[in-house]
């Protein structure tokens, strides 16, 4: 009779059966030293992790304070060149934070922009800054960088206390000639231009002159753990268009005011006792942790739908623009969306052709493509209907049809059950006796920007629960609307 062969995983676990207890448990053992001791060569061959990986970066959180919307390059006669000079820029912050950092961008460069030194510091007054607040920034460890065209820097992080609802001045000296080919060109806001030089950490700013734009700058962020950002994408209404120069009543920046005023009164709630408390929990303000900032991302002119190639300062479209600037922007988590009424009123006005008129459709379509892409981040999407503009100055901008095509987007936007939350904007600034024109107190002028007054009355149309806390991950859909 044959024997039959075992196979030899058969013969090896039988041998192991056939061990002794300890002489089993002294080879696991060895087993076990062994692979200590190979671990241990192995981390004293490798290279220890840079100090940012062990300490850094995964121990921030990063969240928009304040940001504009780029554009150009300017036509010629519109472009600044600046020799060998600095600038320093004023911005407002929404959130405060310990930490800060700068992004500057050289997106529609077509050279390599040299930013020699960059500072950061609170404001004054004017172009002072505040006495020990000053800070050098650097770049990737260098107080110097070069950025390529079309790119994008953002500078270290550097320890400076930064209240919500303050100025600050970021300096940045531009050595040789440059031109200021990236820029946002309404700021209403005064920035100031030095002699030549590099004046980056001068107390007493020599000024040459003055703009009201801001180049190369695009976002300033805090350290803000627990916190969120909010971003505003719209047109010249959310720019701040005829607003009182230096007062920050765009209505991006009085929505700031709000959500600060608000979590400043709740967040005594509880000292108050049980009813207080219960009042602030209900409107899950309290929840907010550090807060929300603002960031505007706001351009005059700019349109959903299309390229204003005719002026490169009115920005690239929001469809095309929008993930360089919402979902590029640091802890964004919430987008309210005011754009549509240039698409409507530009079409037969200078060099724009009636035909680019766009239908109801055609805009609903861009909406909704701003939804997707915002809801395939995590974001909540909010939107905004279109203030009135009959009897605009601007000739050729309003019609009897383009005010169709308004009333269409709003009654889309009031009743689709897209968006995420609605924020009636034509509802806070029309003429109850004509609803097709703006409220004259509310009025610039012009009849189609809000005044001061009129951005007050839209950022106190919104309604602050839309940003109440949803969780640690962003809402999106039906999530927000709970």
């Amino acid at each position: 009779m044959k024997r039959k062969l075992l196979p030899l995983s058969e013969l090896v676990h039988r041998a192991a059966a056939a061990l002794s207890p300890d002489l089993r448990a002294w080879r696991r053992r060895r087993r076990s030293l062994l692979a200590a001791s190979l671990l241990a060569m192995a981390g004293m061959a490798l290279p220890s992790l840079p100090a940012i990986a062990q300490s850094g970066w995964n121990t921030e959180h990063w969240v928009g304070t304040w940001g504009t919307g780029p554009a150009g390059p300017p036509l010629a006669a519109q472009t600044q060149t600046f020799n060998d000079q600095t600038l320093r820029l004023i911005v407002h912050t929404s959130i405060g934070g310990k930490s800060v950092r700068i992004r500057v961008s050289n997106t529609f460069g077509t050279a390599p922009l040299r930013i020699g030194e960059a500072h950061v510091a609170l404001r004054q007054s004017g172009a002072s800054i505040v006495a020990g607040s000053d800070r050098v920034l650097t770049f990737s460890g260098n107080r110097s960088i070069t950025i390529p065209p079309g790119a994008p820097v953002l500078s270290d992080p550097v320890d400076l206390d930064v209240p919500a609802l303050s100025d600050l001045a970021i300096s940045l000296h531009l050595p040789g000639s440059v031109q200021a080919t990236t820029i946002h060109g309404s700021a209403f806001q005064t920035n100031y231009v030095s002699l030549p030089g590099n004046f980056t950490g001068a107390a007493t700013f020599p000024t040459d002159r003055t703009i009201t734009s801001w180049p190369f700058l695009t976002e300033v962020d805090v350290n803000a753990p627990g916190a969120a950002s909010i971003v505003a994408l719209g047109d010249s209404i959310t720019d701040g268009a005829n607003t009182t120069l230096d007062t920050n009543h765009r209505w991006p920046d009085l929505l700031a005011l709000r959500l600060q005023t608000a979590r400043d009164a709740l967040g005594g709630a509880a000292a108050r006792g049980p009813a207080a408390k219960a009042v602030a929990d209900s409107s899950g303000l309290v929840a907010w942790g550090t807060g929300l900032g603002v960031v505007n991302r706001g351009i005059g002119g700019n349109r959903l739908l299309r390229d204003p190639g005719e002026q490169p300062l009115f920005g690239r479209a929001a469809l095309e623009r929008f993930d360089r600037d919402v979902i590029a922007t640091a802890g964004v988590r919430y987008m309210v969306v005011l754009i549509g009424i240039n698409d409507i009123g530009h079409p037969g006005t200078g060099t724009i052709p009636t035909s680019e008129e766009p239908t109801v459709g055609e805009l609903i379509a861009g909406y909704r493509q701003l939804i997707a892409r915002a809801h395939a981040k995590g974001i909540a999407v909010y939107g905004a209907t279109l203030t009135p503009f009959e009897g605009t100055v601007f000739p050729g901008y309003y019609s009897p049809e383009k005010e169709q095509i308004r009333q269409g987007v709003n009654n889309w936007i009031r009743s689709g059950d897209e968006f995420d939350g609605v924020i009636d904007f034509d509802r806070a600034v029309r003429d109850p006796s004509h609803p097709t024109r703006m409220l004259p107190a509310y009025d610039s002028g012009d009849h189609l920007h809000p005044n001061d007054l009129g951005m007050q009355a839209m950022a106190n149309a919104i309604p602050l629960q839309l940003f109440r806390s949803l969780g640690s991950t962003a809402a999106t859909g039906a999530a927000a609307k709970r």
